[in-house]
């Protein structure tokens, strides 16, 4: 009983700083956007319309109204879905954001899977083999891979396995004139494309997803070798380690049991920020690689002073965030029972 009213108020606690951290990001949103020099209505109309017809257009838009009625209009609207329409398109941005959401989604997580395949045995290598060649190789990949820029690399990869070696395809999600012939179904390509049984537009999606997806993947991968390392080192050193050993216990058994399982808690945290980061910060690799995904999306609305689109991309990022984290913490308990 006093177990169930624990996860219950921990349950409460969760769900009670989830709804303040989203208020506080479409506070924030709507502050910045108000703060911005330039003018959403002349955005729309114009630089020739008539003063009429702005001021016609600002009062639909409700921009005439006292500051705090506009973020009351702004809140509710947003709770309920409804994030306006685009400036440029002059679609509902939340559909357009539903449509963009799944390519960022394929790419980010494949990039995080590459990173946790290969990024975690490199960071636990590293820290077993300390200060020998294996370490310095280990770190020094995780150096290049945080120090290079990643549009370089794209560009380079693009250059490399597309333009000479011609093993991978281009930018975009499928090649000119595949695009038509796959029925949107999850928005996710290799997954739209199965659902289609057809296997060649589905190799034609995986390798156009292969090079953007291992460059995301050898980002990740830098971060999380990087943290393995240093939080396996950390165990390393305890004394539950050394009276391990003495006791004969085989290090195979001492690392990936009771090293890794020490660390596998905080190791969540350093997968879940990286995931993240993936799914906001992939812009420039969407940028490179023209893939239609929230990043793209949100840059192209920048460019076009599209503060709508803008402010809608920025809470779907936030609220992603917010979601990883949620998860993260149900992780931490249901893994660690202290943290109950």
């Amino acid at each position: 009983m006093l177990i169930k009213s624990r996860r219950l108020r921990g349950l409460l606690n969760s769900l009670g700083s989830v709804a303040v951290t989203l208020f506080g990001l479409l506070l924030v949103t709507f502050v910045i956007s108000r703060m911005l020099p330039a003018d959403p209505v002349l955005a729309i109309v114009g630089d020739h319309a008539t003063d009429e017809y702005v001021e016609r257009v600002r009062e639909q838009l409700g921009l005439n109204e006292p500051i705090l009625v506009q973020f009351w209009i702004y809140f509710t609207n947003v709770i309920q879905g409804d994030l306006g329409q685009s400036i440029r398109t002059s679609q509902p941005i939340a559909q357009e954001l539903m449509n963009v959401f799944p390519a960022t989604l394929e790419l980010a997580t494949l990039g995080t899977i590459i990173g946790i395949i290969f990024g975690i045995p490199l960071g636990v290598l590293a820290a077993v083999r300390k200060d020998t060649l294996i370490d310095h190789v280990v770190r020094f990949v995780g150096l290049v891979g945080y120090s290079v820029p990643i549009f370089w690399l794209g560009l380079m990869g693009l250059l490399v396995f597309y333009a000479k070696l011609d093993w991978l395809p281009g930018p975009g999600r499928l090649d000119f004139g595949y695009e038509d012939m796959v029925t949107p179904v999850t928005g996710l390509m290799t997954v739209d494309t199965l659902i289609s049984g057809d296997m060649d537009l589905f190799k034609n999606a995986l390798g156009h997803l292969i090079l953007p997806a291992s460059l995301l993947g050898y980002f990740s991968l830098a971060y999380i070798s990087r943290m393995t390392r240093s939080l396996m080192l950390g165990q390393l050193s305890q004394e539950y380690i050394l009276t391990a050993r003495v006791k004969g216990v085989s290090e195979t058994r001492i690392i990936w049991k009771h090293a890794m399982g020490n660390v596998l808690v905080p190791l969540i945290t350093v997968i879940a920020l990286s995931y993240g980061n993936l799914l906001e910060g992939s812009v420039l690799t969407e940028t490179v690689f023209a893939w239609r995904g929230l990043g793209l999306y949100i840059t192209d609305s920048i460019f076009g002073q599209d503060m709508p689109a803008v402010m809608g991309g920025t809470i779907v990022v936030g609220a992603v965030f917010i979601v990883i984290n949620m998860l993260t913490d149900v992780a931490y308990r249901l893994l660690d029972p202290r943290a109950q």
